[in-house]
């Protein structure tokens, strides 16, 4: 993993969004990340919506060795109406643990967890039967994935809601 920028508390706004939200497995949970990225950037030319922020992926209740619920979505400067498959939503506004890294997602996310717990910063989330619901949790691809295929080379910012 390549740290590009490190570990931090940030504020966030309050940011709208267009997303595509469905449970898969852990195994595969890319593959499906990347055919969601190109349903949404298709959608998004078919309505002709194009003043968009960045693409991210939001992991909402997380199962390694199991279902997980995520959601493929695009920041949008106001909320916008979408469908019955592509719905808005908010990422809220808030204190995040934020770092950004290319290349080795896991290994950048196990570093953001190593980081908080050495600075007894929690994480705003809890355990439920399905898994680990986190309050907001995602990824923010900085580079664009509609222009850049290679996903070795994506800069992607981490953000984990932290809980007051």
């Amino acid at each position: 993993m390549e740290l590009l920028e490190p570990p931090r508390i940030v504020d966030r706004p309050r940011q709208d969004y267009l997303g595509i939200r469905l449970i898969t497995p852990f195994r595969g949970m890319l593959s499906v990340r990347d055919q969601l990225i190109k349903e949404l950037s298709a959608w998004l030319v078919t309505t002709g919506i194009d003043d968009v922020g960045l693409f991210f992926l939001r992991l909402h209740v997380v199962d390694m060795s199991g279902p997980m619920d995520l959601e493929v979505g695009v920041v949008t400067p106001t909320a916008q109406s979408g469908d019955e498959r592509v719905r808005p939503g908010v990422l809220p506004a808030g204190r995040y643990a934020t770092l950004t890294y290319r290349d080795h997602s896991l290994r950048a996310h196990r570093a953001l967890f190593e980081w908080a717990e050495a600075q007894n910063i929690t994480f705003d989330r809890r355990e439920v039967p399905e898994g680990d619901l986190f309050a907001c949790r995602y990824e923010a691809f900085r580079t664009d994935p509609r222009t850049e295929p290679r996903k070795t080379k994506w800069a992607v910012e981490l953000n984990f809601a932290v809980a007051d």
